[in-house]
């Protein structure tokens, strides 16, 4: 595990803080072309994750990389978190 330079978390409304760093963030996928994904983050609002999305891409994805604005994310790391992220089930 590299620790020499962390990922910050962040939502939408926190991303422009960290242009330009490391960032990770938990997103909910809205739609997905071969360039990348549009997604819904943790505050309700938009982002853009530019890179390759993994196959098959489920509806909630952590992604972490570099913030190249205020409202995208170009990913290094891409993991599913499934499709049913925060909700339990009853059995």
């Amino acid at each position: 595990m590299d620790t020499s330079n962390p990922a910050v978390f962040v939502n939408a409304e926190l991303l422009r803080m960290y242009v330009g760093r490391k960032v990770r963030a938990v997103i909910q996928v809205v739609r997905s072309d071969g360039g990348g994904v549009v997604g819904k983050s943790t505050d309700e609002k938009q982002l853009i994750v530019n890179g390759s999305p993994p196959l098959p891409l489920t509806t909630y994805v952590e992604v972490i990389g570099i913030a190249e604005s205020n409202q995208s994310i170009h990913a290094e790391i891409w993991n599913n978190f499934g499709d049913t992220f925060g909700m339990t089930s009853a059995l």
